[in-house]
């Protein structure tokens, strides 16, 4: 299955932000991809006030979202904000299109480098998946990806992916650790991770949001093995890439890991 990352810098505003979206998912499907997946806060970029501008699911954002992939015929993957509790609101994944309907609401919430999501932000609870052409695909965002239960999870439920959109946040070494937690991820559950960020605003063109995590870029596709097949440099660009389900079940006979753990034997 041909999916692509499109790696791009959002804005404060969600409807200019949808407008990058539509061109992005044109250009996707005129690549041949099925799947069309954006960075997190897609909506809108961190350093933004977020509750003013949290939308329901059905809201005009999210029905936006919808029109694109109705239009193009692709699934969407997308990051927004939907209103929660206490006047928070919830990192949300968007995903729809054809024979999809589903969300994701980040679980784990980058409370760490001098920055509090938690603050704004109310955490998930939930594992989620869609089936795209018959091949199940886990869903996770960013700081997520340092937690290698929840790809494990995606793993156990059937999935040979996970889409990992983020808003990386910059700062010495965090490159390397992107790469790293990635590659760790993909070994952990012997499964693909796509994962897209936000393109480094420098190399946009964009102005720097205080200490809100806007991306670094380097997109990137690791397969089961844990190898980086493909990846981005931190300016905006669109990364096409061909998941081999098969390669999962090779992998996963090779090195079973899956199956000789023994946790549940250890409590």
């Amino acid at each position: 299955m041909r999916i692509a990352l499109s790696q791009l810098t959002t804005g404060p505003d969600p409807e200019s932000n949808l407008g990058l979206l539509r061109d992005e998912a044109r250009r996707a499907a005129d690549g041949g991809a099925r799947v069309v997946v954006f960075p997190e806060a897609a909506m809108a970029c961190f350093g933004t006030p977020l509750a003013p501008l949290a939308e329901p699911l059905d809201g005009p954002w999210a029905e936006g979202v919808r029109a694109i992939a109705g239009d193009t015929g692709l699934v969407v993957v997308a990051g927004m904000f939907t209103p929660a509790p206490d006047g928070k609101v919830t990192n949300t994944l968007l995903a729809t299109g054809p024979g999809v309907e589903a969300s994701y609401d980040k679980i784990h919430l980058y409370d760490a480098f001098g920055f509090a999501e938690s603050d704004t932000v109310a955490p998930g609870s939930e594992v989620v998946t869609i089936d795209v052409d018959g091949l199940r695909i886990g869903l996770a965002t960013c700081y997520d990806v340092r937690f290698p239960e929840l790809f494990r999870a995606h793993a156990d439920a059937g999935a040979v992916a996970s889409l990992l959109p983020a808003s990386w946040g910059a700062g010495p070494g965090k490159r390397e650790q992107w790469e790293l937690l990635t590659r760790a991820r993909a070994l952990d559950a012997t499964l693909w991770v796509a994962a897209v960020d936000q393109a480094d605003p420098a190399a946009s063109g964009a102005p720097a949001r205080s200490k809100a995590p806007t991306g670094i870029g380097h997109s990137v596709v690791v397969g089961p093995d844990g190898t980086v097949r493909q990846s981005l440099g931190p300016e905006p660009g669109m990364l096409l890439a061909d998941l081999d389900p098969d390669e999962v079940a090779s992998v996963r006979r090779a090195v079973p890991v899956l199956a000789n753990r023994r946790l549940s034997e250890l409590g």
